[in-house]
């Protein structure tokens, strides 16, 4: 049986990953620090039911102390690593820098050295697609350079990266990187824009609409998101033995065991429709508080998805009405509306 360590394993993502593994017969430990950035009580709840399954073990725990992430990763001796714990947030960034620092660049540090330590077979960390930043060429590709973050939060999951490779290269680390691109679904995190918008649709209270409504996104939905990455934790990145012979479409580094893969569903959405999918689903109109665009913010993304198909034979697929009524549905059923 196989072991994996999964750091914010109380997130939205963490949690929806760890029941994928623990359903395919994995070994689960979760680390995670309960922060109080959002609603500790959903974070507790899904510990809780994470905690229903036999095989699942779980320690609350800081990234920044890095003797209690140590004596746990030991304990738990895991083959993989998929790192989620960070902090999050573009907006966030700009009222709380240190936080970005402390938790993203300092535990990030502190997790790598757990993995060196232990050799794991694969270390999978994620990054996002605010590091494409500034650039405009889209659908946005793995071997775009990545230079122009807008936001702290982007720039310290772009030096993430920059860490993790060199960590790759010196100690034959095996390491893949995932970008991912907006996703939601139930269980979702409550600074998040679909959440933010069915309380306040369901309430009958305005939504804040950035940018006059002038926005895309590529939206993921999380129960495709955490089904790539259950496989890309066997699609481990291996030292190119002839950097000559890596494929076009590959990102793979001519100098490391080490790749960054885009996880997104290939397909950008209006915010109007986004919008609409969300009244829909609520049965009601919302009210629109149209507002400039926030700093840091850029007006849409787009993943090229084609090395995420090449790896894995799958990618994302679910319609944004299908996601967003599954959330809705959850929504209501938890704080029974």
């Amino acid at each position: 049986m196989r072991t994996v360590l999964i750091t914010g394993s109380a997130g939205f993502i963490g949690y929806h990953l760890a029941d994928t593994l623990l359903g395919e017969g994995f070994r689960v430990a979760g680390y995670d620090g309960l922060t109080d950035y959002y609603d500790v009580a959903l974070k507790e709840k899904r510990h809780e039911m994470l905690g229903e399954h036999a095989q699942f073990s779980a320690r609350i725990g800081m990234l920044e102390d890095a003797d209690a992430l140590r004596d746990f990763a030991l304990e738990v001796r895991p083959d993989a690593i998929v790192h989620l714990a960070a902090q999050a947030g573009v907006r966030y960034s700009l009222e709380n820098p240190r936080a970005y620092v402390e938790a993203n660049l300092v535990g990030t540090f502190n997790l790598m050295e757990c993995a060196r330590e232990l050799g794991v077979d694969h270390l999978l960390m994620a990054s996002t697609s605010s590091v494409y930043g500034a650039n405009t060429a889209m659908p946005f590709t793995e071997h775009q350079t990545a230079d122009t973050p807008l936001t702290l939060y982007a720039a310290s999951k772009k030096a993430n990266e920059a860490m993790a490779h060199s960590y790759a290269h010196l100690w034959n680390l095996p390491t893949t990187m995932f970008r991912f691109f907006t996703v939601y679904g139930p269980w979702g995190r409550p600074d998040m824009a679909l959440f933010k918008f069915t309380r306040g649709i369901l309430e009958g209270t305005p939504i804040d609409i950035y940018n006059h409504g002038k926005m895309r996104r590529d939206f993921t939905y999380v129960g495709d998101l955490v089904r790539v990455i259950r496989l890309l934790i066997d699609a481990v990145p291996q030292r190119p033995a002839n950097p000559a012979d890596i494929p076009e479409w590959d990102s793979l580094s001519p100098a490391a065991p080490f790749r960054v893969v885009n996880i997104g569903n290939g397909e950008p959405v209006a915010l109007g429709d986004f919008v609409a999918a969300i009244e829909e689903a609520c049965g009601r109109e919302a009210v629109r508080n149209l507002m400039e665009m926030q700093p840091g913010d850029v007006p849409a993304t787009w993943a090229d998805t084609t090395l995420l198909r090449e790896l894995t034979g799958y990618a994302p697929e679910t319609g944004i009405r299908e996601g967003v009524e599954r959330f809705v549905a959850w929504y209501r059923d938890y704080y029974e509306v």
